[in-house]
């Protein structure tokens, strides 16, 4: 710990979304191991400003300039550091007082931060996959062994499977997928769905970008290229399966036949809980399964052409260098439209996959380069669906 007493200081980076959210709330239920040091928010500086102080932080910051002004800020707690701007964040990122960084912050704009944190030797709990879809090449080489704990239930669930286990016996790793709310509609059902049906997810509460992400499968796809740089593979190592009740989180399976699964609840306080107690194990912060009400487990294959995202980030992560990048800016700016009504839930993956045409692809070389590149790729986002309405 950072000064040596037996309590982890942390930092949430995005406190007032879901995984930041879920992450005080284990907080709150391990006050006695864990103390929050710092926050921050894109722009909701009343949350901010409440959670600051319940758990009386030294440090906030507010990615969003425009609230610089905002009256409620005068009523942080007695001491607190206030900044502004995206560099704040990072500036929390590297504080002497912070020992482990939960980078909860949602989109592209979770990489500096998580790259501030590791080069600052902070353990990094990722709970933001485009930090590695787009800039794993950056990052990867910057993490020591057991420095980056990934908190997608996915991801947790893989590196938990293969802890005590040699990696280079693995034969494959099985990515489980809850299928969304679309699970087996046809694409011409899917042309005319609404933003309601597709929040309305079967089996996770979460925000709404990562939650459209999930009905389309992007959200798996993304998933599958954060795996590739966590776990050192191929993308093809990685298999999709749908797995309805979203119970198994992933598995790992061995040469020798062997399958390690990673069971528990649908609830993100135990990934959240557990890149934060690594190496141990703490109290439950949600309630146990009853393996004898749970009935059945079923497995599906995922189906790449209905759901079409899926494979264009099979293609992004298959062919590497900067397309991920234009995958993911192109896919936030396509969301977005979706969620704002201006365009359809098909047309999601018309923009990303339009986008990747356009691009020629590049090695991976700094983060001036995928800055310009998400730039580009977000205008040409833009001009395909203005495209598409005309």
């Amino acid at each position: 710990m950072a000064d040596g007493s037996p309590k982890l200081h942390v930092a949430i980076l995005g406190c007032t979304g879901s995984i930041g959210r879920q992450a005080l709330d284990v907080c709150r239920q391990h006050a006695d191991k864990l103390d929050v040091v710092a926050l921050s928010v894109n722009s909701s500086t009343d949350k901010l400003v409440s959670y600051a102080r319940e758990f009386s932080v030294r440090a906030v910051a507010v990615a969003d300039e425009a609230h610089v002004n905002d009256a409620v800020l005068a009523e942080l707690p007695e001491g607190c550091l206030c900044s502004f701007g995206p560099e704040a964040v990072c500036d929390l990122a590297i504080r002497d007082d912070v020992d482990c960084v939960l980078v909860a912050i949602v989109g592209a704009a979770g990489l500096e931060p998580s790259h501030a944190a590791l080069t600052a030797g902070k353990r990094l709990a990722l709970a933001n996959k485009e930090s590695l879809v787009v800039g794993g090449d950056l990052l990867m080489p910057l993490a020591k062994p057991g420095q980056l704990i990934p908190v997608d239930s996915e991801h947790s669930a893989i590196y938990q499977c293969y802890l005590g286990e040699n990696p280079q016996q693995a034969h494959c790793i099985w990515l489980t997928c809850s299928g969304g709310p679309f699970f087996g509609r046809s694409r011409s059902e899917l042309e005319s769905v609404s933003s309601s049906d597709a929040l309305a997810h079967p089996t996770w509460s979460m925000g709404a970008k990562i939650t459209i992400d999930s009905a389309t499968l992007m959200n798996k796809g993304l998933e599958r290229i954060e795996a590739k740089h966590l776990f050192g593979c191929d993308l093809g190592f990685i298999k999709v399966v749908i797995q309805r009740q979203s119970k198994i989180h992933s598995m790992v399976e061995f040469d020798d036949g062997s399958v390690m699964a990673h069971l528990g609840a649908s609830d993100m306080r135990i990934p959240i809980q557990f890149a934060f107690s690594y190496p141990d194990r703490w109290e439950t912060p949600a309630p146990r399964i009853d393996f004898t009400q749970l009935g059945s487990l079923t497995f599906d294959e995922p189906d790449f052409e209905t759901f079409r995202c899926l494979k264009l980030a099979e293609i992004a992560g298959t062919a590497g260098g900067t397309l991920p990048c234009v995958l993911n800016a192109a896919n936030e700016v396509a969301v977005e439209a979706f969620l704002n009504g201006s365009c359809s839930f098909t047309d999601i993956d018309r923009v990303v996959e339009s986008c990747m045409d356009a691009h020629a692809v590049e090695p991976v070389q700094g983060f001036e380069q995928l800055s310009d590149i998400d730039a580009w790729a977000r205008q040409q986002a833009t001009r395909v669906l203005k495209g598409l309405r005309s």
